[in-house]
């Protein structure tokens, strides 16, 4: 989902089904009067007319494809969430508690759902982009909602109370902050389309670690949430913190006793948030290709998998 998610972003994808049926737009149009419908829908709102407009029907089925199969999907993790869980109740195979945490996880996925319907509308009133704040809040809420998943699983996976270094688990949870922080900003990056600016490392351009353009904006504070410059530079920047906390974290967790799942989410974590480092390095020099772009996202995905495996080992 979050492969399919990053290439309908990057392929301008998402506007592409300008309506929502739950059932019915589960099956793509057949026939080319079908097509043709769903074509001329596509023409009425601003994508099309102000960026699309050399568009055939050929083109159209290209975008329109990415779009439907990642609804698709949604609809299927749905699926795959609710028909097991609905079994394990009626054959009492789950406690109490973890009935609840599920029915949070089944809240959080649906919230998911309508953020991505909230997130299209955006960019089918005036202008053909979607909302940098909605479509952050859509790919935040699907990373935390997966995080959510896992730490259930986990509970599941480890149900043994150990006692926890409360300073150490409080330095991961801050580092789990950082890094949050850092993937609303990858978000800004994405919807606004700012990592097409200042592609070089380590510094924005012409040798400047800060190019004039990332503080043109007046009042100030809306570079910081508006401005695309102001906005891949908080990225870029951050990045360098992220990567600080994590080692930090490493470094601390290596002068304690470990058990071996302990040591394998602190190695995991220092070997990904390299990798991550790097990848959004090449994908800001090579202007974000579409492999480049998702693996980025992906990286991000699994950097936050090992987090939330660290916390837990630390924390339960």
């Amino acid at each position: 989902m979050v492969i399919i998610g990053g290439i309908t972003r990057l392929t301008d994808s998402g506007l592409s089904i300008s309506n929502y049926k739950l059932i019915t737009g589960t099956i793509p149009p057949i026939g080319e009067t079908e097509w043709q419908e769903a074509f001329e829908l596509y023409q009425q709102y601003p994508e099309f007319q102000k960026l699309h407009s050399h568009f055939t029907i050929e083109d159209f089925k290209d975008i329109y494809f990415w779009e439907w199969l990642h609804r698709v999907i949604g609809r299927l993790i749905g699926l795959v969430f609710f028909i097991p869980f609905m079994y394990f109740i009626f054959t009492k195979q789950l406690t109490k508690k973890t009935i609840k945490k599920c029915i949070v996880l089944m809240i959080l996925g649906g919230f998911q759902g309508f953020l991505g319907w909230y997130m299209v509308k955006s960019g089918l009133v005036d202008m053909p982009d979607v909302s940098h704040f909605r479509l952050a809040a859509h790919l935040t809420t699907a990373f935390l909602t997966f995080a959510a998943t896992l730490w259930v699983a986990l509970d599941l996976i480890f149900p043994e109370k150990k006692i926890v270094d409360k300073k150490f688990r409080n330095l991961v949870i801050v580092g789990y902050l950082v890094l949050i922080f850092q993937i609303i900003y990858g978000a800004f990056v994405a919807g606004l389309k700012a990592g097409l600016l200042h592609n070089h490392w380590p510094f924005m351009n012409e040798g400047k670690f800060m190019h004039e353009t990332v503080y043109i904006l007046d009042p100030f504070y809306k570079n910081l949430i508006e401005n695309p410059s102001g906005i891949q530079f908080i990225h870029r920047t951050f990045a360098y913190i992220v990567v600080a906390f994590i080692l930090v974290i490493w470094y601390q967790a290596k002068r304690m006793t470990l058990t071996n799942y302990q040591n394998k989410a602190v190695n995991s974590l220092f070997i990904l948030v390299l990798v991550q480092f790097l990848l959004g390095v090449l994908t800001i020099i090579y202007q974000v290709p579409l492999w480049l772009g998702v693996a980025h996202q992906v990286g991000a995905f699994f950097l936050l998998t090992a987090m939330t495996f660290t916390l837990h080992r630390f924390s339960k």
